[in-house]
């Protein structure tokens, strides 16, 4: 019985409750896989704490349509972003905080020789890629028509982490992924230049949700991302300026 109560009294404090945690303010953040190790390495805003959702942007967007409690959205495009617009679950116009770049993702050392885009059309390579719907995958998609690359995924993934660790763990050769992705993974894989001339360039925007229980609590999320501060903590992740 004093475990029913306990459950009973902690199910007062999740996330639709508007009663501090500890004296501090939990802010909802659904973010994009791709910002996990940045928006973890953010510093704490007094008074507030940033509880994080990471997942792929139209994942993201799907639960809040259904209803799920978000305070603000970190989208990795803004094809996502604008369906929340046209659902009208926007609060306020979104604001781009981070722009980022692609890569081929290969194991460490590179053994199957991955030089080029090229290569991935390769007989001896397993090609893997985030779902069209996912902004890497759409991304990815890109980059190879602008390259004149025709590949077809051996498999197609919910987020760029996904792709990554299944390079990570040998069940597939090659990526395309943020060069963050390929950053935060350290030296378990590495990566393969893409050419300016094929690459796009990823935009990030964040906008506060109708849904947030406080608005003042969520821009003070967004604040901390557009500040010197924030963008100094994206930038050693390797993301590009907003």
């Amino acid at each position: 019985m004093r475990w029913v109560a306990l459950v009973v009294l902690c199910s007062a404090c999740g996330p639709t409750a508007n009663a501090p945690v500890g004296g501090v303010h939990p802010v909802y953040v659904f973010a994009a896989a791709s910002l996990t190790e940045a928006f973890k390495a953010l510093p704490a805003h007094d008074g507030l704490a940033w509880i994080y959702n990471f997942a792929g942007s139209p994942t993201l967007v799907t639960q809040i349509e259904n209803g799920a409690q978000a305070d603000v959205l970190a989208s990795a495009d803004t094809a996502n972003m604008d369906r929340l617009e046209k659902d009208g679950l926007l609060a306020e116009t979104p604001r781009v905080f981070a722009h980022n770049k692609l890569e081929i993702v290969v194991a460490a050392g590179n053994p199957k020789g991955i030089h080029s885009l090229a290569d991935l059309t390769r007989s001896d390579i397993i090609y893997i890629s985030a779902a069209p719907t996912v902004p890497a995958g759409k991304y990815a998609s890109q980059i190879l028509a602008r390259a004149g690359v025709t590949v077809t995924p051996k498999s197609l993934e919910t987020d760029v982490k996904s792709v990554v660790g299944k390079i990570e763990l040998g069940e597939a050769d090659a990526g395309i992924v943020y060069v963050t992705d390929v950053t935060a993974a350290g030296v378990k894989v590495q990566g393969v230049l893409i050419p300016d001339s094929e690459n796009v360039v990823a935009t990030y925007p964040a906008a506060v949700l109708k849904s947030a229980r406080n608005r003042a609590w969520a821009e003070g999320f967004i604040g901390d991302l557009l500040s010197a501060q924030g963008q100094a903590v994206l930038h050693g992740y390797g993301f590009l300026p907003a």
